[in-house]
């Protein structure tokens, strides 16, 4: 597949899916006229099934391109270090919904946190206009390559050396600051540079994104979680521990039989988005197989359980570690629907200098958990 071929047949699947937003057109033009293979390294990653392996254009370019153009979901690795992904080419439709969410206009400052490859900043650049544009990258060879990449482009974006968790002090409060990794609780700095009315847009928790509005007296900032999408965390976040490195050889202190449905586990993305809300440390990962639905969860530490259904249709748990966290998160799922089964999108944030929350349907009334780690 040839490139012209490879990003058309990308932008008609973004078509037919609806992804291109209505109200933004300014974004389907931007990424025209920024290919995203402009701003690929000439070296990717794929994931073979026990590792990552190199993809050179030099040596296979189909492969390559097939990469890039993957799909409208699919991100390509651009950077591997000790074997994970450090860097990446965000899948388009992230992007898309994300440049959405930030309302932006021509003539807006943009702060942008986690310049990678540069391309990210190139549509904001499109939109925001000459000059407008400053992005902070932890890492100078990413930055090197994003500023000939932009250049290339003929787009005029300032490529920064430094830490996007303190953002970049400037003469003025940025219109929209824009983060293109996950962070676990919002920087404070982010919003206290932004002005008030101003806007921004992160992903939060590797869950999705929010869109965060700076209050007139500067001192919160609060807003809707936009979409649902797994992000890379901050450069030196520390890996999660495995399931079976936390459970190691230890057996069950609890064992007991369980009648709930737990299909919801695999497939419903409002609940298991509130589980995450409300048990921020817990990783739950849940599968079907002949005998029903099996599920595991642990809490990094020394805290795990499971769910084990059996061929004769029943379902056993086992608990073990210090906490019950089978029995947590059965009780932060009877709150979820307690509190009416808010959906992802009927969840927001808001945040201050000393404290920030999860709320639902509504700041100010609904029902609120503590966003920590």
């Amino acid at each position: 597949m040839d490139l012209v071929e490879a990003r058309s047949r990308l932008a008609v699947e973004m078509d037919r899916r609806g992804q291109w937003p209505e109200r933004a057109p300014w974004i389907r033009a931007a990424v025209e006229a920024t290919p995203r293979d402009e701003f690929a390294p000439d070296r990717l990653w794929r994931w073979d099934g026990g590792g990552y392996v190199p993809v050179d254009r030099v040596v296979d370019e189909g492969a390559w391109v097939s990469l890039v153009y993957a799909g409208p979901d699919d991100a390509a690795v651009t950077q591997v270090f000790g074997g994970v992904p450090t860097s990446s080419l965000s899948c388009q439709a992230v992007v898309v919904d994300m440049l959405d969410s930030l309302l932006l206009e021509p003539g807006h400052r943009v702060l942008e946190l986690g310049t990678g490859t540069g391309w990210n900043a190139a549509l904001v650049a499109r939109r925001a206009g000459p000059g407008n544009v400053v992005s902070v990258e932890v890492d100078p060879d990413l930055a090197e390559g994003a500023r000939k990449a932009l250049a290339a482009a003929g787009l005029d974006v300032r490529v920064e050396v430094g830490d996007g968790a303190v953002g970049r002090a400037s003469p003025w409060r940025w219109d929209r600051v824009i983060s293109t990794y996950a962070v676990e609780r919002v920087p404070w700095a982010w919003i206290a540079q932004a002005r008030p009315g101003g806007r921004v847009v992160t992903p939060w928790g590797r869950l999705g994104h929010l869109a965060l509005t700076v209050a007139e007296d500067g001192c919160s900032a609060s807003g809707w979680v936009q979409g649902l999408a797994t992000f890379m965390p901050a450069r030196g976040t520390p890996g999660e521990r495995r399931f079976a490195d936390v459970r190691g050889n230890t057996a069950a202190g609890d064992e007991r039989g369980v009648v709930r449905d737990l299909a919801s586990l695999c497939d419903d993305a409002h609940l298991l988005f509130a589980l995450r809300v409300a048990l921020p440390e817990v990783r739950v990962r849940a599968a079907r197989d002949a005998d029903g639905v099996n599920a595991w969860i642990h809490d990094g530490d020394t805290s795990w359980a499971v769910y084990s259904a059996s061929a004769d249709g029943t379902t056993t748990l086992y608990q073990g570690g210090s906490r019950r966290l089978g029995d947590e998160l059965e009780t932060a799922w009877e709150r979820w629907i307690a509190v009416g089964a808010p959906e992802l999108f009927d969840h927001g944030m808001t945040v201050t200098p000393d404290t920030q929350f999860v709320w639902a349907h509504d700041p100010d009334t609904g029902p609120r958990w503590p966003a920590t780690t």
